[in-house]
């Protein structure tokens, strides 16, 4: 079909991606994140101005943060964007004179490992990512699955405590609140302030107190062995796995690809969650069991997937 554009919305940057059939990423152009909802509009504008020239350029396709509608047009509501009932296709495509599909930002990774990284070969898998807080992407049969309006996938918001701790979404005990980034800081905090001679390591890369904890440094301790920001990772593997366990029930997926910044940490923090997926998997010992798989593509996913997205004519289930 061409080539088309990926647009990925950061918290920081716009980046758009001019990107082949072959989830080739040929040129990019970057640009800052600005404050406001109807800046961002000319933003991705210039992202992608910035990214097609030169290049013949047949649709684009952009991953947002948020609630989209089936017809891939419309953000219903993305809270850290502030756009409620947004319809960012027609602004975009106004601006920039080609045709525009907008696709959840999860959705876009997930079919971009899908298609060009980890899912390679399968038919059925569920990605999700696990950064701040915690999304995915289901591909069922080759087709990904958006729900009847458009927003299914939305893992990070399953209720895994009831009662539990507060999120901010405004509901309690969601999965993202046990199995994040920001989960991962806290289990640290915790322990570090509970047993502070275990954490020695950990508290000397920050500030020397637990709430000086941030994430580089849970990593940069557990890879020297350090008991505290070791067992924060399994603490945040056995809530990861545990979910999985239960999207095999749904699902029966062939794979798992785990995306987003954590997975980063490869074995650090793959391992862990499959010792604990098996753990949780009702019937493990007597059924096929799903790989876990670590994304491929980094932080181009989205990129790549909402680009690969666009070439898709109709709105899939």
């Amino acid at each position: 079909m061409g080539l088309t554009i990926g647009v990925d919305i950061g918290g920081t940057k716009i980046a758009a991606g001019v990107v082949d059939e072959e989830g080739a990423i040929l040129s990019t152009h970057k640009v800052p994140t600005p404050g406001t909802p109807e800046e961002i509009v000319d933003a991705i504008a210039s992202a992608v101005e910035g990214a097609r020239a030169g290049h013949d350029i047949v649709g684009v396709g952009i991953g947002a943060a948020g609630y989209v509608n089936r017809q891939r047009s419309e953000v219903y509501f993305a809270p850290n964007i502030h756009w409620r009932n947004e319809p960012l296709k027609e602004k975009v495509e106004a601006r920039v004179g080609l045709p525009v599909v907008v696709e959840n930002d999860a959705n876009a990774a997930a079919w971009g490992e899908y298609k060009f990284g980890a899912g390679k070969g399968h038919r059925n898998v569920i990605c999700i990512t696990l950064g701040t807080g915690l999304g995915g992407g289901v591909i069922i049969g080759n087709k990904l699955r958006r729900g009847h309006f458009g927003v299914a996938a939305e893992f990070g918001h399953i209720r895994m405590v009831p009662d539990g701790l507060l999120c901010g979404c405004g509901s309690q005990g969601c999965w993202e609140q046990y199995a994040s980034g920001r989960a991962l800081v806290r289990y640290a905090k915790q322990r570090a302030n509970a047993t502070p001679e275990q954490a020695q390591t950990l508290l000397s890369l920050g500030d020397g107190t637990p709430e000086g904890i941030e994430g580089k440094h849970v990593s940069m301790a557990a890879r020297q062995g350090d008991r505290v920001a070791v067992d924060s990772y399994r603490e945040l593997a056995r809530w990861v796995g545990a979910g999985l366990a239960d999207l095999a029930s749904l699902f029966d997926p062939s794979a798992f690809i785990v995306g987003g910044g954590l997975s980063d940490e490869g074995e650090l923090v793959l391992g862990p969650i499959r010792k604990s997926y098996r753990r949780w998997l009702v019937g493990g010992n007597w059924r096929p069991v799903a790989d876990v798989l670590g994304a491929q593509l980094g932080n181009k996913a989205g990129l790549v997937g909402a680009a690969d997205l666009a070439r898709e004519p109709d709105p899939i289930m």
